[in-house]
C-alpha cells in the first residue's frame, strides 16, 4: 500500500494487477511483523483493492514495474505471463523496484544474472543461484539500485526505495525539506500512520513519530481497519510502528506541520492536556495540520475546529457539528478536503489526495521529465 499509495500522492497513474483476478476484486494482504520468534509472525492485513484487469496488461504501457513482498512472490514466480511482463520490462530498460521476496520473482525471470540486489536475507541463496551479486541490507532499510533495478529487503526501506524510484523516473524534488510531527498513540490505525509518514520520508522529509508516556525506540501498536460485511469496520493487529523521538521533549516551533492518524488512538489522545496543549501551538502558529478518520476528535477536544469545513470518518461527524466546524461530506472516500491549514480526511483510501495536499500547503513540488 505505502509504494502504491506514495506515487499515486506524488501524480502516478499506478494500475495494480493480480493473475486471475480483475478489476474491482482485491487481493488478502499480510502483516509481516518481528514479535520475538526466529522468524516473522504473520497475520491477516488489509483487503487491497485491484484496479485493473491483469489479462492484456503490457510493459509497453507503463514507465515502471513495482513488486512488492510477501508470500505472493512464491506462486507468482510460478506463472508465466507474469514472468513475460517481467522480461518485457526488463527488455526495454524500464525502472524495475522489487522489495522482500518480490525478487523470487526477478530469479525466476532469469534478469539478476551479474545484477547487484539484495532483498530479505532469507532470499539470498536464490539470489546468488540465479546469478546475482548479493548485497547486505545493512541496515534493512538499506535499498540498492543498478542500472534500471531497484531492490530492497523489507517495508522498513519504503523511503529509499520509492526515492530511488523516483530518481529512476526523472523526478525532480523541490522544497523537500521539512519535518513533521506524527502524533501516534496505541491501536491507531496501521496505514494511517505507515502510509503519511514512508511518503513524506520518500520526498526527504524528517517525520518524527512521538506517544504520551512513550520515548524515543519504543514502539505503538497498531490496528487494521477494513471492511468485511459487517455493518462498522472490523479490527485485527497490525504492525508495531517505532517512535523516533520522545514526546516530552518536542515544541511545534521544531517543525513545520502536524500529522495526527486515526484509528482508535484519538479516543484517548484527546483526553490528554498536553496533546490538546501541541494541538493547539501548531493552529496558533497557522502551521498545517494534516487528520485523518478518527483523528479528528483530538482537533475537536482541542477546540480548533470552530469555523473550520472538515471531514472525517462518517461517525465522528457529531462529535465535528458539534465542535462548531462545518461538515464536508466524504464522498467519495477517496477524497481529502483543505481548509486554510488544515488538511482532513475521512479514512486510509484517501490517503493519495490526503498526502497530495499537505505537500502542496509545505510548498512541495514533484515534476517528472
Amino acid at each position: 500500500m505505502v509504494p502504491f499509495q506514495a506515487l499515486q500522492a506524488y501524480g502516478v497513474k499506478v494500475d495494480a494487477v493480480c493473475p486471475g483476478k480483475k478489476a474491482g476484486e482485491s487481493c488478502a494482504t499480510a502483516i509481516h511483523d518481528f514479535v520475538g520468534f526466529q522468524t516473522y509472525a504473520e497475520l491477516r492485513g488489509h483487503n487491497f483493492s485491484l484496479n485493473k484487469d491483469f489479462h492484456g496488461v503490457k510493459a509497453e504501457s507503463y514507465d515502471a514495474l513495482v513488486i512488492p513482498g510477501g508470500r505472493a512472490p512464491e506462486y507468482l514466480s510460478l506463472d508465466d505471463e507474469v514472468l513475460e511482463i517481467v522480461k518485457s520490462f526488463h527488455k526495454s530498460r524500464k525502472p524495475i523496484a522489487s522489495i522482500c521476496h518480490g525478487q523470487l520473482i526477478l530469479a525466476a525471470a532469469g534478469i539478476l544474472q551479474g545484477k547487484k540486489s539484495t532483498a530479505y536475507p532469507a532470499v539470498k541463496p536464490v539470489i546468488v543461484s540465479a546469478g546475482g551479486v548479493w548485497q547486505e541490507p545493512n541496515p534493512i532499510s538499506k535499498c540498492f539500485r543498478d542500472g534500471s533495478l531497484i531492490t530492497g529487503a523489507a517495508y522498513p526501506g519504503h523511503p529509499e526505495f520509492i526515492g530511488l524510484l523516483l530518481d529512476s523516473l526523472g523526478a525532480t524534488i523541490e522544497n523537500g525539506k521539512k519535518k513533521v510531527l506524527m502524533l501516534c498513540g496505541d491501536f491507531m490505525e496501521d496505514y494511517e500512520a505507515m502510509v503519511p509518514c514512508q511518503t513524506l520520508q520518500a520526498v526527504g522529509y524528517t517525520v518524527d513519530s512521538v506517544c504520551p508516556g512513550k520515548k524515543a525506540g519504543e514502539t505503538v501498536a497498531t490496528a487494521v481497519h477494513d471492511f468485511e460485511g459487517a455493518q462498522t469496520y472490523s479490527e485485527k493487529p497490525g504492525h508495531n510502528f517505532p517512535l523516533t523521538a520522545t514526546f516530552d521533549a518536542v515544541k511545534a516551533e521544531g517543525y513545520d506541520a502536524l500529522v495526527i492518524p486515526g484509528g482508535r488512538a484519538p479516543e484517548y489522545l484527546s483526553l490528554n492536556d498536553k496533546v490538546l496543549r501541541l494541538v493547539r501551538e501548531f493552529d496558533t502558529s497557522s502551521k498545517p495540520i494534516a487528520s485523518i478518520c478518527h483523528g479528528q476528535q483530538i482537533l475537536a477536544a482541542a477546540g480548533v475546529l470552530q469555523g473550520k469545513k472538515c471531514t472525517a470518518y462518517p461517525a465522528v461527524k457529531p462529535q465535528v457539528v458539534l465542535s462548531g466546524a462545518e461538515w464536508i461530506e466524504p464522498d467519495p472516500i477517496t477524497m481529502a478536503h483543505t481548509h486554510g491549514k488544515l488538511v482532513t480526511a475521512a479514512a486510509w483510501p484517501a490517503h493519495p489526495e490526503f498526502v497530495a495536499q499537505l505537500l502542496s500547503l509545505l510548498g512541495t513540488t514533484i515534476h517528472f521529465k
